[in-house]
């Protein structure tokens, strides 16, 4: 058995290569997810520090001493210098506290993370950055729980003290970033895709022009010697005169002459636009059997040839062509029954479904593998020993491009037979 197809490996190195980039990037983008979560930990913490700094008792001490030394001060016509350098230190921490408060605490472009401000018992005193009308702050708050770990803020001091905890979420840049290898794989596998189908469609060009150039130049070369041949028989008969054996033997070789004739005429049509003509199908059929059945004693086979026909209706087929691929379906079928099996048969079944012509060649051969079932049609693929593998390839060729019909393994059984079935629209 010979067995070709270099497109299977082709899928398997891009579906590996697709799954290494895949994986590659969905490692580098936890990687990359991971550490901007550090950093938005960081922000989140400074902006909780900042919030403990400028609610805390220390601060609202400066700004009552603040307002004492301004009370002072209009009592007093003469400042004490101590009691200036308390001002300069209260207004001081009063800008500071203005700065932190406005960009920091409220400030709107520094991070986008959303926060829940919540107290010792769980209840939600405020928050920032949570996007929607209808939200649910308790949820929200569980769900952040289970993101990340609250940050606790402390307010008071010695025995007073009390701990609000902050909860976060994750900023848009995060979700974002966790969809994003979905896309990048989507991508790249629209890429891949793309870039197979086209190394397909220029492989089957270039296989195509391959059929086409060594069609016609068998063609060629068969008729060199089949012209010359004819002239030789003609040349025979002329000097035979009256001899019957001899006027026989040239009458059988002069058939095969038009038949390997009709093998070129074939050959030349591959690969430019075949005529097709209305036709009755079981005229061509009728033919092909004929032809066959006397191929059946160089076999060594006892096959029986059924026949059943049960439509009417006409299809446009070249019949040159269209005798070569039920030619090539009979054949294999033939060759696919062993010598020694009894009640060997091969059954061709024509019959209308819709505006379908079905042709069923069926078979009690050996019957084909189910992992082999796609691949019968494709160059190179035999189950013989010998065998090269272009007969159904050709035969689907001649079906599919030339007359807009289908063929396909309609069904198949090891040791049991196997049905190829052609439709040809009526």
């Amino acid at each position: 058995m010979r067995f070709l197809i270099p497109s299977s490996r082709i899928k398997i190195i891009l579906v590996a290569l697709l799954i290494s980039l895949a994986g590659a990037s969905f490692v580098y983008n936890q990687i990359l997810v991971n550490r901007i979560m550090e950093q938005e930990r960081k922000n989140v913490e400074l902006w909780a520090r900042a919030f403990q700094h400028n609610f805390s008792r220390v601060q609202q001490e400066i700004s009552q001493n603040l307002t004492m030394a301004a009370r002072e001060i209009q009592k007093y016509e003469e400042v004490p210098d101590s009691l200036s350098r308390l001002i300069l230190e209260a207004e001081s921490a009063a800008i500071t506290n203005d700065f932190v408060q406005k960009e920091i605490i409220l400030a709107e472009d520094l991070f986008n993370i959303p926060v829940i401000l919540a107290d010792e018992s769980g209840f939600a005193i405020g928050n920032r950055f949570i996007e929607g009308d209808n939200y649910n702050l308790d949820a929200l708050m569980k769900q952040f729980a289970e993101l990340h770990d609250p940050i606790i803020i402390e307010f008071g001091h010695d025995d007073d003290i009390r701990h609000t905890f902050v909860y976060y979420g994750e900023s848009p840049t995060i979700r974002y970033l966790r969809f994003f290898p979905y896309v990048q794989v989507g991508i790249l596998a629209l890429l891949l895709g793309v870039g197979y189908t086209t190394y397909r469609s220029i492989t089957r060009s270039e296989q195509s022009n391959l059929w086409v150039g060594m069609a016609r130049e068998a063609a060629h070369q068969l008729g060199t010697p089949l012209s010359s041949i004819y002239g030789w028989l003609q040349l025979l008969q002329d000097k035979s005169g009256d001899d019957q054996d001899v006027i026989s033997i040239t009458y059988e070789i002069e058939n095969d002459v038009q038949r390997l004739r009709t093998i070129a005429e074939r050959f030349n049509k591959i690969g430019s636009q075949p005529e097709l003509k209305l036709m009755n199908i079981e005229l061509i059929v009728d033919e092909v059997i004929t032809y066959m059945e006397r191929r059946l004693p160089q076999l060594g086979k006892q096959i029986e040839v059924r026949k059943s026909v049960s439509v009417t209706s006409k299809a446009e087929v070249n019949p040159d062509l269209f005798k070569w691929a039920i030619e090539n379906l009979i054949k294999n079928a033939m060759d696919a029954i062993q010598k020694n099996k009894e009640r060997s048969f091969v059954s061709i079944e024509i019959r209308q479904e819709a505006d379908f012509i079905i042709i069923d060649v069926e078979d009690s051969g050996s019957g084909i593998e189910k992992k082999y079932l796609k691949e019968v049609f494709k160059p190179g693929f035999s189950t013989r020993k010998r065998g090269w593998g272009l007969g159904l390839s050709l035969t689907r060729r001649i079906v599919e491009d030339y007359h807009k019909g289908k063929i396909y393994v309609n069904s198949s059984e090891v040791d049991k037979g196997t049905v190829m079935r052609i439709e040809l629209p009526v």
